[in-house]
This record gives C-alpha cells, structure tokens and sequence, in this order.
C-alpha cells in the first residue's frame, strides 16, 4: 500500500481547531488507513492507504470534518513526491540552518504573480523559490517578522 504525507492547514493554532492526535490516528485508522502516525501536534500525518493524492486528500477531509465538525483543508504528498522535494532543495547554496528553512505544500500551482509578491516582500536577506506545488523560503533571520513568512501562511493555508 502506498505511503502518504496528509497536511492538515490550521490545526493546534494556538486555541484554533484544536485535534487530538490520538483521536485523529484513531479516526483515520477507523476510516481504513494502515501505519497512521502523526508528528507532535501539527496536524502532519503520515498514512498508508489507496487512491490519487487527491482522493486521500478528500477522504482525510471527511474524517476530520466527521469525527471533530472541522472544515480544513488537506495537502497529501506520497513518499516519492516528498523525496523528489527534499531532491531538489533549489535554496541548498544558502539554507545554512534547517530550522529557518520552509517549504509550503499547496494543494494547486500557485497563481500567476504569486512569486514576484512574495519577492516583493521578501527582505534583503530572504530567498524564495517557487518550483511546481512547493514554495521554497529561506529565512535567515527567523520569521517573527517576516513579511514573506506571513504571505506565505496565508497563501498555503487553503
């Protein structure tokens, strides 16, 4: 049975749609899910089952609307479409620190202009890369204030 990565956008945040991981391993093995494992309180989960990303994406949906009344979006890589990420890694040259290093899944391309917005805030020391589904940033001096951090929260949060 293939491997997936299922991300679940807004989930923890703070008091914000607040899941048990248990409760959501739980749910999804219920549902028909094998080797469910979820990463600390993200909302991250690691699952194996069948069908398209797309499909699993919306199964995901369903159990967590279902079993916690939540509407939140679902972003499924498999395990090579993941590997293929860690592969191109196109910010290697200047990402000296993996904490301030992110990558956003989004579910579709980003829209046209998206990049050059996220340039545009960036600050002198950020580097974004925009490759297919994935945004790549670098954020050498952390993201409490970072402009380009807070665009792309919202821009990968749906």
């Amino acid at each position: 049975m293939p491997r997936y990565a299922a991300l679940l956008r807004g989930i923890n945040l703070g008091s914000t749609n607040r899941v048990s991981m248990p409760d959501l391993r739980s749910a999804l093995a219920e549902a028909g899910f094998d080797d469910v494992a979820t990463y600390v309180q993200s909302g991250n989960i690691v699952l194996s089952g069948s069908g398209s990303t797309d499909e699993v994406a919306r199964s995901v949906e369903r159990v967590v609307s279902a079993r916690f009344g939540l509407d939140v979006p679902v972003v499924v890589r498999t395990a090579r479409q993941i590997a293929a990420v860690v592969d191109l890694n196109p910010l290697r040259d200047v990402a000296a620190d993996l904490k301030r290093y992110q990558v956003s899944f989004l579910a579709d391309k980003p829209p046209r202009g998206l990049r050059g917005k996220l340039e545009e805030v960036a600050a002198p020391e950020e580097r974004v890369a925009v490759h297919g589904r994935e945004i790549y940033a670098w954020h050498p001096a952390g993201v409490a204030r970072s402009k380009l951090w807070a665009l792309l929260a919202a821009s990968s949060s749906g």
